[in-house]
Parts: structure tokens; C-alpha cells; sequence
């Protein structure tokens, strides 16, 4: 006679392996949604966010990473405020792809016509992370963006400025400013790193440059240098934009740091402080808790809760300022999707982007298969980009499939919980997949800072490789 004590975990195992293979979503597999935890809140304290921390540590500067949600204090209709931001994330995106397609076409036209607290912060009002750092030895906040070069700030005579919540750089009171003229190799970087070339007039032989972003904001005004500090990291002679014509949506913030590649971006400049090395861990706004910029690559600094998968970054001449890898395949609740084009395409790591952008073909079975696993819930209006809501207003909590992008050499990102669906209406009644289709199957796919909280993104420009780890954010 058969003792069933030894046969019942092997029928058991059996079934569950029958299961998983006819699509069948093991707990393991799923993450627990505290719907009331990460609702929006119509009434937040502003905590500070413009006069962030920064620390040395292990030849690693820190500086203190904040959303710009959380620096706002009274949203007034925060349910337009989330609407807007899609909209908004929507232009960016188109705006990016233009860039990208003129660049990979060689006809770009000219359009003059340390560890630092992050904290979420454009189109340009997508860039929703911020920083604090010196500059001439006064503090500056600015926005951070992988998707773009050069830094700038606002600067004083200004012919045209928004308001920002630091008071004006004054080069002019600066014993340490110096601008940069036309002759300089600077100006002529601008080309690469803006798409526009410095621009120089005949009365005046200071380099000049020009930035148009896609929602109509821009900076227009002279390449200067000057000493830039995180803390006790001084890097001397940095170039930067120094903004004399200024608009638009940067929500009181001092101007932008350009973390992409060329020759003028922040990481290019201080290669022989920081290696060519940055990270940052995104907080969750819903936490309105600091994440992290690091510059400098000593792992020990990391609080990962896990080891790092790394990625090799896709080399292109042309696309050089991005940050490319290549999406090898993306599992929904453990059940991994097919599509041919897993393998073959780049998809883009970017900071200032908020939703995730997938290939028509990727996306389609990606909401077909969370579908499957995530049913019986009442559905909601599709809004702008987002095709896939619920409403959960009646619910407490839910139990969601996990989601997890797969790359080149083994490595994956696996979204945090916060990261997979969007609050339309802040009483959960319109809550939407936070990932979207693109328009186009040949359009570069992105994954945006939504699906990257709480995750150590690190990007290595000398070892050309990006890579990814869980983390709590937090400065602390």
C-alpha cells in the first residue's frame, strides 16, 4: 500500500508544474497593492525640497534626490494635475523621437529661430527628479534628465525668466565665472549635445546656445564655466548654459542637469572625479521620501537589497547622448511573453520620461496577458495614453502580477509594486496600467522613471554597461 504522505507532495508538485505551464500564476509571482497606502493625497507638507542634503562618501558624492510632488504643498485639483501629466509625458515622447529620428538621419537642423538627494520632480514638466548642488558658492535646484547634455541655469541681467524659488545667479558678482567664446571647442560641442549650433554675433565674441524642448519651453543664453560643488567635490571651470531667455514649465526650479553623454554633460566633465559613473534610486512620491544621485561607482555606497544584473549599453555614433540596452524578453506574473522582436531592438533608459513605452506588437500581448491574470475587476475609461483601467475604489487591496522587463546578459528590472499602475482619479476609481503602447512599430522604446522607483539604476559610461537593483530609496 502507497503511504500518502509521500505521494501527496509529489501529486502536489506535479499539478503545480501542470498549472504553470497552462499559464497558471503561482503567489510567488504576484505583489500585494495597498490601494489606500499609494493613493494621491489632495494635501501634501512641502518638507524642504529646495534645499537639499548632499554627503562624501567612499570618493562617491551623494546628493539628495526628491519628486517635485512632494515640494508643492496644497495641489488644488490634483485629478487635473495627474491628467496633466500624461498629456504632457505624451509630448516629451514625441518630442524624443523626432529628436532621435533627425539624428539617426544625419540632418539635424539648426532651430535658433557626488551622492545628491533626488527628488521626483517637463514634457519638461515630466522631469519630475531634483537636486540641489553649488554653484559660485550658491545653492541651486535643479532638475535632473538622462535625455539630456548640457546643464544650465537661470542667470541675472535676465531679459526673460519663470520664476524659480532660489534667487538668480549673478555671474557678475561670481569672481570665479568666466564665459566661453566662440572659438573655444565648447561651442562647438553644442551641436551634438543640442542639436543646435553656438550661435555668435558680431558684437560679441561669447559662445551662445539655444535649447528647445518639445512643449515649447527653452533656455536661450552664453556658455559660461565656473565652479560647480557637491559638498566638499569642487569641480572647477564647469561648463554650463547660463540662461538669459527662459520659459517654461520647470516648477520653480533653478534651471537643468544634463546627465546624457557628450562632451558637455555632467558626466563627461567630472570623468576624472567620478569614472564616468552615476546611479540614482527614484523614491516613490507616494512616500514623499528622498532617493539618491550618486556620482561615482563604489558599490558599497548602494543600499540594494539584492545583486546588481548588469546590461551592456547598445553602442551608436548617432545616438551616442542616449542610454540604449537591448530588451531581451518581459514576463508577466512568471509567464513570459513572445514576440519576435525581443532581442533585436533597443529600448531606451530614460529619467525624464514617466510611462513606459512599449512596440505596438510587445504591448498588445503584454495587456493581453495581464488581463488574463489580473480579471473580475470593474473596468474604467481608457485616459490619454493609458488603455487598461479598473476601478478600484471599492477595494482595500489587491494582489497584481509582477512584472519584469528581461535583458542582454541575464539581467532584468523587476517593477516595483508602485510602479505598475497609474492613479487617474485620486479615490481609485480610474486606475490605469502605467505602461503604453507607441504609436509606431519602429519608434524607440522607452522605459520611463514611473516603473523605475525604487529601483538602483547604475549607469557605467566606461564600462559601457547599465544595471539594475531593488532598493528602498532613501538619503538617509
Amino acid at each position: 500500500m502507497v503511504d500518502p504522505t509521500t505521494t501527496f507532495p509529489f501529486i502536489l508538485f506535479s499539478l503545480l508544474l501542470l498549472g504553470l505551464g497552462n499559464g497558471v500564476v503561482c503567489l510567488e509571482e504576484k505583489k500585494v497593492l495597498s490601494l489606500h497606502k499609494i493613493q494621491p493625497k489632495l494635501q501634501r507638507t512641502v518638507t524642504g525640497c529646495f534645499s537639499q542634503k548632499s554627503r562624501r562618501k567612499m570618493d562617491a558624492a551623494i546628493l539628495e534626490m526628491k519628486h517635485r510632488d512632494d515640494c508643492s504643498g496644497l495641489t488644488g485639483d490634483w485629478n487635473e494635475k495627474l491628467q496633466k501629466r500624461l498629456t504632457m509625458d505624451d509630448r516629451r515622447v514625441k518630442s524624443l523621437q523626432s529628436r532621435i529620428r533627425r539624428m539617426v538621419s544625419s540632418n539635424t537642423q539648426d532651430d535658433s529661430s557626488a551622492q545628491i538627494p533626488v527628488t521626483s520632480g517637463i514634457e519638461l514638466q515630466t522631469l519630475n527628479y531634483i537636486v540641489t548642488v553649488e554653484l559660485g558658492a550658491q545653492k541651486m535646484t535643479v532638475i535632473v534628465d538622462t535625455g539630456s547634455d548640457l546643464t544650465w541655469i537661470q542667470c541675472q541681467p535676465c531679459n526673460s525668466c519663470y520664476n524659480q524659488h532660489d534667487p538668480v545667479f549673478k555671474p557678475s558678482a561670481s569672481p570665479s565665472y568666466q564665459p566661453i567664446f566662440c572659438n573655444a571647442s565648447a561651442c562647438q560641442s553644442l551641436q551634438f549635445a543640442t542639436g543646435n549650433s553656438g550661435v555668435c554675433g558680431s558684437s560679441s565674441p561669447t559662445c551662445n546656445y539655444v535649447v528647445n524642448y518639445g512643449d515649447g519651453s527653452y533656455t536661450h543664453g552664453e556658455l559660461g564655466n565656473e565652479n560647480l560643488s557637491f559638498g566638499t567635490v569642487l569641480v572647477k571651470d564647469f561648463i554650463f548654459g547660463c540662461g538669459r531667455n527662459n520659459k517654461g514649465l520647470f516648477g520653480g526650479a533653478s534651471g537643468l542637469m544634463g546627465l546624457g553623454r557628450s562632451d558637455l554633460s555632467l558626466i563627461s566633465q567630472t570623468y576624472g572625479i567620478f569614472g564616468g559613473v552615476f546611479s540614482y534610486c527614484l523614491p516613490s512620491s507616494e512616500r514623499k521620501g528622498s532617493g539618491s544621485l550618486i556620482l561615482g561607482g563604489n558599490p558599497s555606497v548602494y543600499r540594494n537589497s539584492s545583486p546588481v544584473s548588469y546590461t551592456k549599453m547598445i553602442e551608436n555614433p548617432q545616438l551616442y547622448n542616449f542610454y540604449f540596452i537591448n530588451l531581451t524578453g518581459i514576463s508577466i506574473g512568471g509567464v513570459a511573453l513572445q514576440d519576435q522582436s525581443f532581442g533585436r531592438g533597443r529600448i531606451l533608459v530614460d529619467s525624464g520620461t514617466v510611462i513606459t513605452r512599449l512596440p505596438p506588437t510587445i504591448y498588445k500581448s503584454l495587456k493581453t496577458e495581464f488581463l488574463k491574470q489580473f480579471s473580475g475587476f470593474p473596468p474604467a475609461p481608457a485616459f490619454s495614453i493609458l488603455d487598461t483601467c479598473f476601478n478600484l475604489s471599492t477595494y482595500e487591496e489587491v494582489d497584481i502580477p509582477t512584472i519584469k522587463l528581461h535583458f542582454e546578459g541575464d539581467a532584468e528590472l523587476t517593477v516595483d509594486v508602485t510602479g505598475v499602475f497609474y492613479f487617474v482619479k485620486s479615490d481609485a476609481s480610474q486606475v490605469c496600467l502605467a505602461l503604453a503602447s507607441l504609436e509606431y512599430e519602429e519608434e524607440v522604446a522607452i522605459i520611463g522613471n514611473y516603473q523605475q522607483k525604487d529601483i538602483r539604476v547604475i549607469y557605467d559610461t566606461k564600462e559601457t554597461k547599465v544595471g539594475f537593483a531593488p532598493e528602498t530609496c532613501s538619503f538617509k
